[in-house]
């Protein structure tokens, strides 16, 4: 497909949300902010973060909820930034921020559920009754790593709870169109399950490839892939970051893959655009570029997005 960069620069760019004027709102993890990318590719920062601002959605106050992995560390190398684990003493957690688009106030929501801190939570994704999806990825290490987990929450800080437990590095999380199935992305099994939602923070256990297993398996990408973000397209395709270079498009039923390469080794992130249908934003993080091409189907209308 033909690739047009928007904006360079950046600072490992993930969590890309279209807004309605063309502007793409981006978190900029290695530099801890919220950024504002005009049609033009004009930069202007909404709100600095600690941390590390991750996966982020656009609630239904507003405000922009923002999955804060608590901070990750980053080398550069040949031209590319690139996370590396952390220490194995480390003992940063992460957290849920809710962010006003008109003034950068950042307010914190969630630190823990019952309890128990939150590792590193990823990506969001809202649904329309108000509630948000989200996965704690967990905190790789040097020589350890957290299980991870899919939590639900409401967005006035009221309610969260740990629904999906445990998964192995959950990264991206979308829901189908009609949301009656959430989809997740571990990152390091290469492997993306679809759950069947029965009502708002629910879902009903299904017959997986294994006794332990709760939902159903929608693909393995064949090869060497480490998974990340995604995004259903308007056909309910999901189109999810495959590490190394490319977004990998999987159908509703699972019966076909296709992969779109992609000139980065992190490209984390794909979400489609509001002022243009049929145009897909995506963040190639490794070096630090904002990009659109084309969607002829275009993308899945989220809650709230407008």
């Amino acid at each position: 497909m033909e690739i047009q960069e928007i904006a360079n620069g950046l600072r490992f760019p993930e969590g890309p949300i279209a807004c309605l004027d063309g502007s793409v709102i981006v978190v900029e993890i290695e530099a801890g902010r919220l950024t504002r990318i005009g049609p033009s590719g004009e930069k202007n920062v909404i709100a600095e973060t600690d941390g590390g601002p991750n996966g982020a959605a656009i609630g239904p106050d507003g405000r922009v909820y923002v999955c804060n992995n608590g901070g990750m560390r980053f080398i550069e190398r040949d031209g590319m930034l690139l996370p590396v684990p952390a220490e194995d003493d480390d003992p940063q957690t992460g957290w849920i921020d809710a962010i006003n688009l008109e003034n950068g106030k950042v307010e914190t929501i969630y630190r823990e559920c019952e309890g128990t801190p939150l590792k590193a939570p990823n990506d969001i994704v809202f649904d329309s009754h108000g509630g948000f999806w989200f996965t704690d990825h967990g905190k790789m290490r040097r020589n350890t790593h957290d299980r991870g987990a899919v939590f639900y929450a409401s967005a006035d800080g009221s309610s969260i709870n740990r629904v999906i437990v445990p998964l192995d590095s959950p990264n991206g999380i979308g829901l189908s169109p009609d949301e009656t199935k959430l989809y997740v992305a571990e990152t390091h099994p290469g492997r993306v399950w679809e759950f069947q939602i029965d009502e708002p923070g629910n879902f009903t256990r299904v017959k997986g490839p294994a006794p332990w297993e709760y939902g159903r398996l929608l693909a393995n990408p064949a090869g060497y892939c480490l998974l990340d973000s995604l995004a259903i397209d308007a056909n309910g395709n999901v189109c999810v970051g495959s590490i190394p270079n490319a977004i990998q498009v999987i159908s509703p039923d699972g019966s076909s893959t296709r992969r779109i390469e992609m000139p980065d080794l992190f490209p984390t992130n794909i979400c489609f655009g509001l002022a243009k249908p049929n145009q897909a934003f995506v963040t190639l993080s490794a070096y630090g570029r904002l990009v659109s091409m084309p969607w002829p189907d275009g993308g899945n209308r989220l809650a709230f997005e407008s």
